[in-house]
């Protein structure tokens, strides 16, 4: 009997993988011809039959903002166009029939946009990707982009931003100035990036001030920091106002993460004590008018520490005042006694008395 056997099938090369394939789902989603939108961490993909028609990104400037920055359009045009055709899904079809962008300018702001919104889209995320079957961006299809296009596209632009300074620290975080260094000549497009720095405003900040996409952005920012003109700015503690200061004799309780019970009236057993936690010490009322260990009947003894007692003193003694004091008795007068001695001492006070 012949035995066949074949060669195992080579094993795919992780590295190779991930460089050309940013997003598996959405190569899926391109393969099937899928329409809808592909939710990510950093925005969204609009697809239709497969292709890419519209992105967005919080990180990236809208194309509303391209055409206000270029002259194109002003805000109340683009309102009116949003208001107009929104409901339609036509919104770019109807800025180009008004009359009031040009077919071909249009296009242009819109693939800027879109591969730059694109970018951030699938760059590297943590949070689980989600497809939307069906839905539809209101702007309408403008020029569909095919899928091998974006990521190719996404894969050089991060190639080209490592090249340029390997570290992205600076593409999020608020960027401030270096620290006793003269500026030096820079281009005319990094010094309106150089400009807008002030230790607040992050890439993303200067792209929407400059009206320009944000990878342009990161790009100068990259070759600012490579020139050691830029860094990003250490992060600000958090600032808690003061508390306001307690008025004289209030008790300012201790920082918790809970707030104090308040303390409970004194009671009257307890009303007299200059220590408001400290039990009456066992023997300060008569045990045989009060319950046992001292305490009057009918009142809770509150338990507490036993203040310590001196080292010369004859027996235990409370450390408060009686409220109500015993008078003692006076010993009889005159001295009846059987010494000799003292009742002669006696005799004598008594017969300088009557001098």
């Amino acid at each position: 009997m012949s035995v066949i056997t074949t060669s195992a099938p080579p094993l795919p090369v992780r590295g190779e993988h991930t460089r050309h394939a940013v997003s598996p789902m959405l190569h899926r989603l391109a393969a099937e011809r899928a329409t809808g939108v592909l939710l990510r961490e950093s925005g969204s993909l609009y697809l239709s039959d497969g292709e890419v028609v519209h992105a967005e990104s919080p990180r990236s400037p809208g194309l509303d903002v391209l055409l206000s920055a270029g002259g194109v359009l002003d805000t109340d045009g683009w309102r009116e166009a949003v208001d107009t055709a929104g409901a339609k899904l036509r919104v770019g079809r109807f800025l180009v029939d008004s009359g009031r962008v040009a077919k071909g300018t249009l296009e242009l702001c819109h693939a800027g946009a879109l591969f730059d919104a694109a970018y951030f889209v699938l760059g590297p995320s943590s949070a689980p990707a989600r497809f939307r079957y069906g839905a539809a961006h209101w702007l309408g299809p403008i020029r569909p982009v095919p899928v091998a296009a974006i990521t190719r596209e996404a894969l050089r632009r991060r190639d080209l931003l490592h090249r340029i300074w390997p570290d992205a620290a600076a593409d999020d975080a608020p960027l401030m100035r270096a620290v006793g260094l003269s500026s030096p000549p820079v281009p005319i497009r990094q010094g309106a990036v150089l400009d807008q720095i002030n230790g607040f405003r992050t890439a993303a900040d200067i792209s929407l001030t400059l009206g320009r996409p944000t990878f342009h952005t990161l790009v100068a920012v990259r070759r600012l920091a490579a020139a050691g003109l830029i860094s990003p700015a250490p992060p600000h503690p958090s600032r808690t106002p003061p508390a306001p200061d307690a008025p004289p004799g209030t008790a300012v309780p201790a920082p918790g993460p809970t707030a104090p019970t308040p303390a409970a009236p004194p009671t009257p057993a307890t009303a007299l004590y200059a220590t408001p936690c400290a039990a009456p010490h066992p023997g300060a009322y008569g045990a045989p008018d009060g319950l046992p260990g001292g305490s009057p009947a009918g009142t809770a003894t509150v338990p507490g520490p036993t203040p310590p007692e001196p080292a010369d003193a004859p027996g235990p003694t409370p450390p408060y005042p009686d409220p109500n004091p015993v008078p003692v008795p006076a010993p009889p007068w005159p001295l009846v006694t059987a010494d000799p001695d003292i009742a002669l001492l006696q005799r004598l006070r008594d017969a300088l008395e009557a001098l």
